[in-house]
């Protein structure tokens, strides 16, 4: 069969849905090797290496227009090159589908991961909102099968959109299997040098927005008084502002330690590739991801598979994710914040029992599982 996927984020996009992506791609290639499957993405970037697969093959707009108007390539006129290759499926890895795709006769199936821009359209650009729908929907209503990645998605996409039961497939994403593997003393030295991290530090990963919640993180920093600064990894916009403000108002510039800031830490392909991460969450108290909403909370995951902690909300799909081992607060709360903050700080055996539950639960949602759950869908649409 050949498979060809929307990878533009595979290639640009260093979050949750490019982790998604790279992870799933890699995970297909490797445990379903007699398929070949086409990378179609406007841009080459270093986030993603396909030449490392023999089964894999890369597809780029190639001339005037697709070459000046790539939007239009991945919307729609990637259809023609498609056509030409003989794809058998065509799958969205995030959300979209080529407009009239459905007339091709190329089966399609597309991914959603989340519909927060419905629930809370007022932390969105309007116009972005319904550009949004407009894709969301369509994409639901004219795929052959949709992939919901938690079942709180499924939920969703059946409540605003419509979308028959039936259609939804549940396939749990996984992350980049290396977030398994253990590192050496050695190579955590390296790390700890290269980013200038403390010896002791809790870990927040993800965008720097309002969902997201990092400003009650820095809220209970200040509440719990101690030596042990928070390292970010993550980037925002107008939210990170408020949340920068708020750390200058409060004398918390030394506890509170944002590596995507750092000029040193944006050149190293090392870490846009997230190739050094394991290394850093592995020697973290632990991971805190007290997000108001989640399609699934990568993050979380990752530090399940990397033997650490893991604190988040009691909303949305996070329990999902997280497991009977993780701690889980109200994410409005700041006081229990920083009591599970505190209690994984100075409780180690709390620490290796809640760590060891997690990485337990993780083997749930291991690449390869995830892999042959959607291989199963595509099976099913061709």
């Amino acid at each position: 069969m050949k498979i060809a996927f929307e990878a533009k984020r595979a290639y640009t996009n260093g979050t949750g849905l490019g982790h998604y992506s790279r992870t799933l791609l890699s995970s297909l290639a490797v445990n379903f090797p007699e398929h070949s499957y086409y990378l179609c993405t406007p841009r080459l970037t270093d986030r993603y290496n396909a030449a490392a697969f023999s089964n894999m093959q890369v597809v780029t707009p190639q001339r005037f227009p697709s070459r000046l108007f790539t939007s239009a390539w991945r919307s729609s006129w990637v259809k023609k090159d498609l056509k030409r290759l003989g794809i058998d499926l065509y799958h969205g890895l995030s959300h979209e589908i080529p407009m009239g795709i459905q007339h091709t006769g190329i089966k399609t199936v597309v991914t959603i991961h989340d519909l927060i821009f419905e629930r809370y359209p007022g932390q969105f650009n309007a116009i972005d909102v319904k550009i949004y729908r407009k894709k969301f929907s369509y994409a639901c209503a004219h795929a052959d099968r949709v992939i919901a990645i938690s079942q709180q998605t499924k939920d969703d996409i059946m409540h605003y959109y419509g979308t028959p039961a039936e259609k939804i497939d549940v396939c749990y994403q996984s992350c980049n299997p290396m977030f398994a593997g253990r590192v050496s003393e050695e190579e955590r030295r390296v790390i700890r040098e290269r980013y200038q991290l403390p010896e002791r530090y809790y870990l927040y990963v993800g965008s720097v927005i309002e969902r997201k919640n990092l400003l009650t993180i820095c809220k209970a920093v200040k509440a719990l008084q101690n030596d042990i600064p928070l390292v970010v990894i993550g980037d925002g916009d107008g939210y990170k502002k408020q949340v920068l403000q708020y750390i200058a108002e409060n004398g918390l510039g030394d506890k509170i330690l944002f590596l995507s800031d750092r000029a040193e830490t944006k050149g190293l392909a090392s870490f846009r590739s997230a190739e050094d991460f394991p290394a850093i969450y592995q020697q973290a108290i632990c991971m805190i991801y007290p997000s108001i909403f989640e399609g699934f909370g990568i993050p979380v995951l990752e530090a399940l598979f990397s033997q650490i902690p893991v604190i988040t909300s009691n909303l949305s799909c996070l329990p999902e994710a997280g497991g009977p081992g993780a701690w889980y607060i109200d994410p409005y709360d700041v006081g229990q914040l920083a009591e599970g903050m505190r209690c994984f700080a100075t409780d180690a055996v709390l620490c290796r029992e809640r760590a060891a539950q997690g990485v337990a639960y993780a083997q749930n949602f291991t690449a390869d599982k995830c892999a042959a759950a959607v291989m199963q869908v595509y099976l099913r649409t061709v």
